[in-house]
């Protein structure tokens, strides 16, 4: 839908020295808003996890702007000079290499310098596949728990899950494909009775979500393999009836 007349007349300008938090598409291109477009286009400058693929997502909007790399390990040196460019009246949209920046990506040093800057952050929101995940997985969305990603190293893991068991709501945790076996192993021997939602390449062409136990899970992840992203919810404890 091509926006009202009404719609730009209504729509505030950005604002000099303001970091904007833009949210960016999880896989499907479409999955962009039109204010986050708007912003990229307005923007005087781009900070981005990755500059080639901002830089491929800046040219299929049609969009051309300075970009400079932002992430994990120069994360903290960036956020001196966006405090610099924020204070000197530019105007900086943050990005991630997809969805919402600070979530399981770079980004929240950079508020935390910008805020004690005594200058303004504003999000963008759109897409967050921890959101995406949780509201067709079909678990209950009343209460959840995002974990994000866990250890690599198996004992530190492994205590993290079982600390986790007792939490109420839906779990929900990030995981690579070269470690998605590993988790759901350990459900197996730690919450067997839980009901585990794995969503897999969410938005894209193989989006797939596998729904069962535990042990039913590892059987079908050992046959087809591991391929992607994935999200891995998993389903508050059933309480028990009285007579049970």
């Amino acid at each position: 839908m091509i926006p009202s007349a009404q719609y730009k007349e209504d729509r505030p300008p950005l604002q000099s020295g303001v970091l904007y938090l833009v949210a960016t598409p999880i896989g499907n291109l479409e999955d962009i808003t039109l204010r986050a477009i708007r912003t990229l286009q307005e923007c005087d400058i781009v900070a981005a996890e990755d500059t080639r693929r901002a830089g491929l997502l800046l040219k299929h909007l049609g969009i051309a702007k300075p970009i400079f790399s932002c992430f994990e390990f120069n994360e903290m040196r960036r956020a001196v000079e966006i405090v610099e460019k924020l204070s000197a009246g530019q105007k900086v949209a943050l990005i991630t290499d997809a969805g919402t920046p600070c979530i399981s990506d770079p980004g929240q040093r950079i508020v935390s310098a910008v805020l004690n800057a005594g200058l303004k952050v504003e999000p963008v929101p759109g897409a967050c596949a921890l959101i995406a995940a949780l509201t067709a997985s079909g678990l209950p969305t009343d209460e959840f728990h995002f974990i994000g990603f866990l250890p690599h190293k198996q004992g530190k893991r492994r205590r993290m899950v079982e600390n986790l068991k007792n939490i109420p709501g839906t779990l929900i945790f990030y995981e690579s494909p070269f470690r998605v076996i590993k988790l759901i192993e350990e459900l197996v021997q730690l919450m067997p009775e839980r009901k585990v939602v794995i969503a897999r390449e969410i938005t894209k062409k193989f989006e797939e979500y596998i729904r069962g136990y535990p042990n039913e899970l590892l059987e079908i992840l050992k046959t087809k393999g591991t391929k992607g992203e994935y999200v891995v919810l998993i389903a508050p404890e059933e309480k028990k009836r009285v007579g049970d």
